[in-house]
């Protein structure tokens, strides 16, 4: 059976270390526990947020007044493994992301190299589509198996059922109403995610490498390859320059990550931003192949710019904040910081600072891409 823990503050349980206290927390050791707890709260309409990581989380100073289910469940299962079709792994939710990325590694399975040092749990991962350096998670992904809480039932979602894009799926969507408000399954999706089922190339080399800083750090031309434990070794030192590696000792990576995405522009928009403002061509979140969706089919309407550039050309530069208790950090300046005694509304002022000065110059809006808990931009 779960079982119902001491409350603490949010802040014990989410990177950025904000957030007020639940009023209740229950740890799920198995599928059937975190169902029941789910289920358990719909019932009685007790609001529910499922946590992983607490990596993508930016929670009210109020805390949150409902049940914190924690995911406890860790561990990966091979299904198949062989030359022909590649391997077939099912991982529980709640196992640590970082996790999956090493054992793909060390196993010769390819298509997940680049995701290296992401923190926050595997569940979490095909919510928003999680990407970085040409790779994105969507390119691996065969099925989801999810509590649906609208039907009170588990159901798999394969790959065209989970209508993935940039940063976003059907799962991340039903945090939406269709009015553009939190719908009523919000902070958490209408589909838990029980486990997530991938199918990964076999062998020594990498996917082929689509992003020009990874491609220079290792030497290659992009559409080349490099030895997966290369690719990994490489993205870890390109995270860890940014701050986007946790690190209890530095505060620079207190944060939830990338605080906004990268803006996805109509062509005609993107050409009224400055020269030298970052373009990138935005592609098909499904992959032709097994490879990554760095190669699915160019929109060619739309080009993808850099948020960070926009930050810091708009003026918000690196430790922008300082020496105040939230910052952007002074390795990127996609990052909101807490450096320790401050608030969420300290970080979500300094959020809206960022915001409205893009805004301001640049004429476009920045998205967040935390989830937000009882607070809002």
């Amino acid at each position: 059976m779960t079982t119902t823990v001491e409350t603490p503050a949010l802040s014990t349980l989410t990177t950025l270390r904000l957030g007020g206290p639940a009023g209740r927390l229950v740890e799920a050791t198995t599928e059937a526990e975190l169902i029941a707890a789910v289920r358990d709260a719909d019932a009685v309409g007790e609001p529910v947020l499922v946590l992983g990581g607490g990596s993508n989380l930016v929670v009210a100073d109020e805390g949150f007044p409902g049940v914190v289910v924690r995911d406890a469940r860790r561990g990966l299962t091979v299904e198949d493994a062989d030359s022909c079709g590649g391997a077939s792994i099912r991982v529980p939710a709640g196992t640590p992301w970082v996790d999956v990325v090493d054992r793909a590694v060390e196993q010769g399975w390819v298509g997940v190299e680049a995701l290296a040092g992401i923190p926050g749990s595997t569940g979490a991962t095909p919510v928003q589509n999680v990407g970085a350096y040409g790779q994105e998670i969507a390119g691996v992904v065969s099925t989801v198996r999810a509590w649906d809480r609208e039907q009170s039932r588990v159901r798999t979602l394969a790959l065209v059922d989970l209508a993935f894009g940039y940063r976003t799926s059907l799962l991340k969507r039903s945090l939406r109403a269709d009015d553009g408000g939190p719908s009523a399954f919000a902070p958490t999706p209408r589909y838990v995610v029980l486990d997530v089922g991938m199918q990964l190339r076999l062998g020594t080399m990498s996917a082929p490498v689509a992003y020009p800083e990874l491609a220079r750090r290792l030497g290659v031309a992009v559409g080349e390859k490099a030895p997966l434990a290369d690719v990994r070794a490489a993205v870890l030192e390109l995270r860890t320059g940014k701050g986007m590696v946790l690190d209890d000792a530095d505060p620079d990576t207190w944060s939830a990550g990338s605080f906004f995405t990268n803006p996805v522009l109509p062509v005609e928009v993107a050409d009224t931003l400055p020269d030298g403002a970052p373009r990138f061509a935005v592609r098909s979140a499904r992959p032709e192949r097994t490879t990554g969706p760095s190669l699915g089919a160019v929109d060619e309407s739309l080009v993808k710019t850099s948020a960070a550039w926009l930050i810091d050309h708009a003026g918000f530069g690196k430790g922008h904040g300082l020496p105040g208790p939230v910052s952007l950090s002074t390795k990127h300046p996609l990052a909101l910081t807490h450096r320790g005694g401050g608030t969420t509304a300290e970080l979500l002022g300094l959020a809206r600072e960022v915001r409205d000065g893009v805004r301001e110059r640049f004429g476009i809006d920045l998205e967040p891409e935390p989830v937000l808990v009882g607070c809002s931009l």
